[in-house]
C-alpha cells in the first residue's frame, strides 16, 4: 500500500497495549482506525484517546473467539468509514498455566487456542474474502519471538500459540501470491530496537476468561498482574527491568506495511543467534539445546541490559 492517507484500519486488541498504539501509528498518516476489543470501558478510552489527536476512530465491542462479532465489526467499518483496507488480528492472552506442561489445566490451553489461533482465523475469514474482492489490502497478524522463532521451554502454550500464528500467516501470503492477488499480508514480532519488557495484557493472565474456559476447581483471581512479581524477581538477580517503547513497535508495524514486508520484527544479535541454532540443530538432527538460552530468567537478563 502506498499510502495509508484515507484507508480504513481495524485493530483487534486495540483496547489498550500495541492495540491502541497501533492505532495511532496509522491514524497519524490519515487512516481511519476502528479498535476492537472485548471489554467496553478501556476500548471507549483508547478511542477517546485517538480523537483527541485528531484520528477518525470508532470503539466496536468484539469477541475475536466469535466469527460473528468479528463480520459484525466489519460491518460497523464500512458503516462508518465506508470500507476497510488493514485488518490487523493483534488480540491474544497469555494463558496464565501452572506447573510444567503435562501438569496444565486442558481449558488452558483450549482458551488460548480459542483467542490467540481462532482469534486470527476468524480475522481472516471476515475480512480477507472483502480485500481480495476489492483487490487492494493488507492482514497484519501479531505472533511473537516466543515461539514464532524459538519457544521459551517454560511457557508451552502462549509460544505454541504463536508457532501456529506463524504458519497460518506464511500460508496466507503464499495463497494470496498463487491466486495473483494486490493484497498481501505480514506478521508482527512485537520487538523493540531499545530492548525492554513489553508492558501489555499479556502480563495478566486470566482478565476477562470465559466461564467455559475455567479452570476445575480453581479459586486463584482471574488477571493478577504477573509482570510486578518478574520484576522483583529480575531485580534480586540484580537486573532491573525496563519497559519498551510500544509506540516503536507500532511505527514498525507501519512501515511494514508500506514496504510490504512479510517478517516485521526489530533485528536483534540474539534472536539471529536462534535462528540459525534452531535450523542447524534441525539439519544435524541434534537436541534444542538452544532452548536452554531462552528461558524466563535469560529473557529478562537480555531485557534489562
Amino acid at each position: 500500500m502506498e499510502t495509508l492517507r484515507d484507508k480504513v484500519v481495524v485493530v483487534t486488541g486495540g483496547g489498550g497495549g500495541i492495540g491502541v498504539e497501533l492505532g495511532a501509528s496509522f491514524g497519524r498518516r490519515g487512516a481511519k482506525v476502528v479498535l476492537a476489543d472485548i471489554v467496553p470501558a478501556p476500548l471507549d478510552a483508547a478511542a477517546d484517546r485517538l480523537r483527541a489527536q485528531g484520528i477518525d476512530a470508532v470503539a466496536v465491542v468484539t469477541d475475536v473467539t466469535d466469527f460473528d462479532s468479528l463480520c459484525a465489526t466489519r460491518d460497523r467499518a464500512i458503516d462508518a468509514f465506508g470500507g476497510v483496507h488493514v485488518i490487523c488480528n493483534n488480540a491474544g492472552i497469555g494463558s496464565g498455566a501452572k506447573g510444567a506442561m503435562w501438569e496444565h489445566d486442558l481449558n488452558d490451553w483450549r482458551w488460548s487456542y480459542d483467542v490467540n489461533v481462532f482469534g486470527i482465523i476468524n480475522g481472516i475469514k471476515a475480512f480477507v474474502p472483502m480485500l481480495v474482492a476489492q483487490d487492494e489490502g493488507h492482514v497484519v497478524n501479531t505472533s511473537s519471538g516466543n515461539g514464532g522463532f524459538t519457544p521459551m521451554p517454560q511457557a508451552a502454550i502462549y509460544p505454541a500459540t504463536k508457532a501456529a500464528v506463524t504458519t497460518i500467516t506464511e500460508c496466507l501470503w503464499g495463497q494470496l501470491r498463487l491466486a495473483g492477488s494486490k493484497v498481501s499480508a505480514s506478521i508482527l514480532y512485537p520487538s523493540s530496537t531499545v530492548g525492554g519488557i513489553l508492558n501489555t495484557g499479556i502480563w495478566r493472565p486470566g482478565a476477562n476468561r470465559p466461564e467455559r474456559f475455567r479452570r476445575e476447581n480453581d479459586t486463584e483471581p482471574q488477571g493478577n498482574d504477573t509482570l510486578e512479581g518478574f520484576r522483583a524477581h529480575m531485580r534480586s538477580l540484580g537486573v532491573e527491568l525496563k519497559d519498551a517503547p510500544l509506540d516503536e513497535i507500532a511505527e514498525m508495524c507501519v512501515e511494514g506495511v508500506l514496504s510490504d514486508t512479510f517478517w516485521i520484527t526489530a533485528r536483534s544479535a540474539f534472536q539471529d543467534e536462534q535462528l540459525h541454532s534452531r535450523l542447524e540443530s534441525q539439519l544435524a538432527a541434534t537436541e534444542p539445546s538452544y532452548l536452554l538460552r531462552n528461558s524466563l530468567d535469560a529473557l529478562g537478563k537480555r531485557v534489562g541490559e
